[in-house]
């Protein structure tokens, strides 16, 4: 059976946002900020449920203001301690979605948290223009809680 040429199109576009999530993976363990700000797009539709009593959860909507949030987390948390997991990662046109689990400890109150994530991200003209994670919010504010 002879490949399409729109086959081909999407095939490209699977392929570009498999590479840009790839980078971004390697750019968020390598701490590159910089490199975030250049994957992110100028505006992110950005979901991640608030959650006042944990400081690096806020609303947020451009790529630097995106790209803030990994040096937050890092502020806040222990670096020792972090872990996150990547159990599945789907890839389909635009949208990759990552499964996996994470797990940390709250710098100021010296408590654990940990649990599963999901994370939907989709790449538009080799940049991230939607980034939702939802993970285990409860663990993760009562551990910014003071005893």
């Amino acid at each position: 059976m002879p490949i399409k040429s729109a086959d081909l199109t999407a095939s490209s576009v699977t392929d570009t946002t498999r590479h840009v999530v790839q980078e971004f993976l390697a750019a968020r363990m390598a701490g590159d900020v910089e490199r975030l700000v250049a994957l992110f797009a100028d505006d992110v539709d950005w979901l991640l449920a608030e959650n006042p009593a944990v400081p690096w959860i806020r609303p947020r909507s451009t790529g630097a203001e995106c790209a803030a949030q990994f040096t937050e987390l890092a502020e806040h948390t222990v670096a020792e301690d972090a872990r996150a997991s990547v159990d599945t990662f789907l890839v389909d046109g635009t949208d990759a979605v990552l499964m996996g689990y994470l797990s940390g400890t709250v710098r100021a109150t010296g408590k654990p948290f940990e649990g599963p994530f999901a994370l939907r991200l989709t790449v538009e003209e080799g940049r991230i223009t939607r980034h939702h994670l939802y993970e285990n919010s409860v663990a993760i504010a009562e551990a910014c809680t003071p005893s």
